[in-house]
């Protein structure tokens, strides 16, 4: 985990477990055997600004409950790193809230069950 970064800039009126975060993250790496140190950034944003996000990304005028954006997609830029640079995870925590209270399940579990698997494709890339 010495050889792993991942960035979590969380808004300051959100609480979020960041270890849980991170733990959940690294047990979709270690699903998907990857080896190389590698970074990873994942924001945890209002509504507000996932749909302007969702607005610029996507062209939809609405709020989702995460983007993710992958380096694997675009054009290639070669950063001078020994890290394998994944991507940023934007969650939505007001969105994730709704959803926790619509499936009766605990804010910290959905936020976990979130982040890594929607990402879980770009990982599989960097092994």
């Amino acid at each position: 985990m010495d050889n792993h970064k991942i960035l979590i800039f969380v808004e300051s009126r959100y609480k979020i477990n960041r270890k849980r975060v991170k733990a959940a993250v690294f047990s979709v790496l270690e699903e998907q055997n990857v080896k190389s140190p590698f970074e990873v950034s994942i924001a945890i944003v209002g509504d507000r600004k996932m749909k302007a996000l969702n607005n610029k990304y996507r062209q939809k005028d609405s709020t989702t409950n995460i983007l993710s954006f992958p380096l694997s997609e675009g054009p290639t830029t070669y950063l001078p790193s020994d890290y394998t640079r994944l991507g940023d995870i934007i969650i939505s925590y007001p969105q994730v809230i709704r959803e926790s209270a619509a499936e009766d399940m605990l804010v910290d579990d959905r936020v976990d069950e979130t982040s890594p698997t929607r990402y879980a494709p770009s990982f599989g890339h960097t092994s």
